[in-house]
């Protein structure tokens, strides 16, 4: 509010009356080139007139209109060319008459958002510029839109020489909140009049149609306008009469606009079903672009993609290339979801598929009609758990491992503590194998029309199912490339139709007045790998993003996504409590990915829903711990260590540097007492966990402590026991949030992520040899070091295979 009460001040300064100054043109002289008042309908006059409306201009725009004062069509006597992009705006107005002429020249720029704008502008003129009484002038802006209902502008102008000054104000209204009703006065007067003798105009504006405007307005003198605005797509027409009254005269306004796009008819009635969506989803699904260089898909545009498609009346289907697509289980999972809404509502998909495994396959079975490649191959391989055992490694380097386990089925350490699985941590692994095959034969089955056992023995007896056998098991419908997709298309709508990309759907097309100002935002923040301070999820800087959605009053609620195998306690505690305590100001939706247990479970907890996919690994409420030490690799490296100490465990941890890594691997392992001190401290965050799990529950201790014990479960069963409380992904998060928000589902809303991305990807510079890159850091080395790098300390994580699940998808 104080920015805006000193714009008003320095608007109303810069245009307070002085007497006995010449008079600058004023405002309502170029009223036969608007419709209606500035503020009431787009952008006005592009900046000539108010330069804070070009805060509203979405994509650049070009307008040339004239009168016919004279009486003819042709007549060029008075005409006005204006031209904007985004932000930027420049304007003239040509004026011949018999004495001479004039062209006034504007050029005007502005700054802020939909709700509060303010823009500058600077005028020249050239031609007979003292027979019109014309100086340089310097204009400032304002306008206020705090609410889909009401626009209130102000301009101010300053003469540079003579020192004249001129106000202008708006008011616009639209009962019902859009922009099919605008009621609008405006009032302008100059620094030799009283305000009585300003001049002021009312009137209105009716979309009857997309893009299709009448209007009328009426200013003092007995002067009336009628016009009408005809907009198709990105050009458009506007005729005006205006009719004096006192002088029985009427004259014409003629204006010609093409550039930006705009509401119309076409798209909404003309063209409805005539286009399909193309997406390429080459590469992996990501979360986040780089802000630089980056094409890459994510994960939110794709959904959103789909959702405006469905909506969107001129899309009649969808086309897929999944050829090279990559990404985990549950973003497949999401993106076909949204596919079947998109059925729904009697949208046809078209998938092509050249190669794939069994999760491709599950995504490519949606499709209205699947179409494989020739050459391509189906691998229908069924699904594995399993892990490498490094304990004889270890060993054989001189590294002994002794592994503290206090929980039956947190077993993060077997991988460097064991030769083989712990029986424990193989039923828990076949609990989540097998319900990841049930749930993909059902949707197969279902989608394709098969029975459980046909699908059985295409994955025990087949498995490698070649594309002529795919069409004869009716796992696809026809052969093909994607370069003849078109033609596919064609055969199933009987007829052809208009391949688009994701931005000429109309969604991503629509002005910006649609909606009067700024939207409600969303946060989209996301937690993504290993829970650390300052890598993987870098809870340092999370927890700023955290406290700062929460603060900014325009975002009304939190999404959170956690794709996250747990880690450092200390970092899934620091933003988990960040998130409690942004719960008291707006609703918090948890929504997880591939993995979002132990740690990443962590982070989940203190939310007003979670919501997990159905083959999210999640849960695993413990922790778990372990020793490394020396055990004769000193005296294979030839390494000797000595030191002096005071305390008693002071040399708990000392121990010889490991060459490269920069580590230190103690020389001992612990004494008994040591080890009890350890247990306790293991087995109090254990139960401080399972209590802070069981308080963002809404349970009780004893409901949460025998689900835990380590213990991973899948989204189905974590809903099952209460971890989870929908099977949903992250659309479905932003629903719901928009719901606890109290934002109406058709309102327009804006996505606001968090963390920023980082500029550019700085691996495109990692030099390479052969197409491999030299500095590629090894996954192995990364769990020893981080492993030493926590040593002793009891962490919430996961199991070394499951601490990157198709890393690909994860990387910003």
């Amino acid at each position: 509010m104080k920015y805006l009460t000193g714009l008003l001040l320095f608007v109303l300064c810069v245009s307070s009356p002085s007497i006995g100054q010449p008079l600058i043109p004023a405002f309502h002289a170029h009223h036969d080139f608007l419709l209606t008042s500035s503020g009431a309908m787009k952008f006005g006059l592009y900046g000539y007139d108010n330069p804070a409306l070009l805060t509203y201009l979405h994509q650049p725009d070009f307008y040339f209109t004239w009168t016919d004062q004279n009486g003819s069509f042709g007549d060029f006597n008075r005409w006005g060319l204006f031209a904007a992009i985004p932000n930027a705006g420049f304007g003239l107005i040509q004026q011949e008459t018999p004495l001479g002429s004039v062209t006034d020249y504007r050029v005007s720029s502005a700054y802020g958002n939909r709700t509060l704008s303010a823009g500058l502008g600077f005028g020249w003129s050239g031609g007979d510029t003292e027979l019109f009484n014309r100086d340089r002038l310097f204009s400032v802006g304002l306008l206020l839109r705090p609410n889909r209902y009401i626009s209130i502008g102000a301009v101010g102008y300053q003469t540079l020489h003579r020192k004249n000054q001129q106000i202008y104000t708006d008011l616009a209204i639209r009962p019902l909140g859009n922009e099919s009703l605008t009621l609008f006065a405006d009032f302008s007067m100059g620094n030799d009049q009283a305000i009585r003798e300003g001049s002021w105009s009312v009137g209105a504006a009716v979309e009857l149609l997309p893009g299709i405007r009448l209007t009328g307005r009426a200013f003092e003198g007995e002067i009336y306008t009628a016009g009408i605005s005809v907009n198709l797509r990105r050009a458009g027409v506007n005729i005006q009469r205006q009719f004096n009254g006192a002088e029985n005269g009427t004259y014409n306004t003629y204006g010609i606009r093409f550039g930006a796009y705009d509401r119309n008819v076409i798209d909404t009635y003309a063209q409805k079903n005539k286009k399909y969506l193309g997406l390429r989803l080459r590469g992996g699904l990501k979360y986040q672009q780089f802000r630089l260089f980056d094409t890459s898909n994510t994960l939110k545009d794709i959904l959103q993609s789909i959702d405006e498609a469905r909506e969107d009346p001129s899309v009649a289907g969808i086309a897929i290339n999944m050829s090279d697509f990559r990404a985990s289980h549950a973003m497949k999972w999401e993106v076909r979801e949204r596919l079947i809404q998109f059925r729904n509502a009697g949208k046809k998909v078209v998938i092509y598929l050249d190669r794939g495994g069994i999760t491709d396959y599950h995504f490519a079975s949606v499709a209205d009609r699947l179409v494989m490649d020739p050459q391509g191959m189906i691998m229908l391989e069924g699904f594995i758990m399993g892990n490498t055992y490094l304990k004889g490694l270890l060993s054989k380097t001189g590294i002994a491992v002794d592994e503290w386990r206090f929980f039956e089925y947190k077993s993060a350490f077997e991988p460097i503590a064991r030769e083989e699985m712990s029986e424990a941590d193989r039923e828990q692994r076949q609990r989540l194998i097998d319900h990841a095959y049930e749930f993909v034969r059902s949707d197969v089955t279902r989608s394709r029309g098969l029975t459980q056992d046909e699908f059985d023995k295409l994955v025990d007896e087949i498995g490698i199912i070649l594309p002529s056998h795919a069409l004869e098991y009716g796992l696809v419908d026809t052969l093909g490339r994607w370069d003849e997709i078109r033609d596919i298309i064609a055969e199933i709508e009987d007829g052809r139709k208009q391949l688009i990309s994701r931005n000429n759907l109309s969604a991503r097309q629509k002005p910006f007045d649609n909606h009067w100002s700024e939207p409600p935002r969303i946060a989209v923040i996301y937690a993504l790998g290993v829970c650390a301070m300052d890598e993987g999820i870098t809870a340092r800087k999370l927890v700023n993003d955290v406290h700062r959605a929460r603060r900014d009053s325009r975002v009304k609620a939190i999404v959170f996504r956690v794709d996250s195998p747990g880690g450092d306690a200390l970092a899934s505690d620091l933003v988990s409590q960040a998130l409690k305590k942004a719960m008291k100001d707006k609703p918090v939706i948890v929504t997880q990915g591939a993995v979002a247990a132990s740690g990443g479970y962590w982070l989940s907890m203190n939310s007003d829903m979670i919501l997990a996919a159905p083959n999210t690994i999640t849960g695993s409420i413990g922790v778990i711990g372990g020793w490394l030490y020396d055990d004769g690799f000193k005296e294979k490296l030839g390494l000797t260590t000595d030191f002096v100490k005071r305390g008693a465990f002071a040399d708990l941890g000392f121990g010889a540097t490991l060459p490269l890594l920069n580590l230190q691997l103690p020389d001992r392992n612990l004494t008994s007492a040591e080890f009890e001190i350890m247990q306790s401290r293991f087995m109090s965050l254990y139960e401080d966990f399972v209590q802070m799990v069981a308080d963002g529950r809404n349970m009780e201790y004893d409901e949460v402590e025998p689900i835990s014990q380590g213990r991973v479960w899948s989204g189905y069963d974590g809903l099952d026991i209460g971890l989870v409380d929908e099977i949903g992904g992250l659309a479905d998060a932003i629903r719901l949030a928009r719901g606890k928000a109290g934002i109406s589902p058709d309102a327009d809303i804006k996505i606001v992520e968090y963390p920023e991305p980082d500029l550019f990807d700085a691996s495109i510079f990692i030099p390479r040899l052969f197409g491999i890159e030299i500095n590629k850091k090894d996954p192995f080395v990364e769990y020893i070091t981080f492993r030493l790098r926590h040593n002793g300390q009891p962490l919430p994580m996961l199991p070394l295979e499951m601490m990157n699940p198709e890393d690909h998808h994860r990387k910003r």
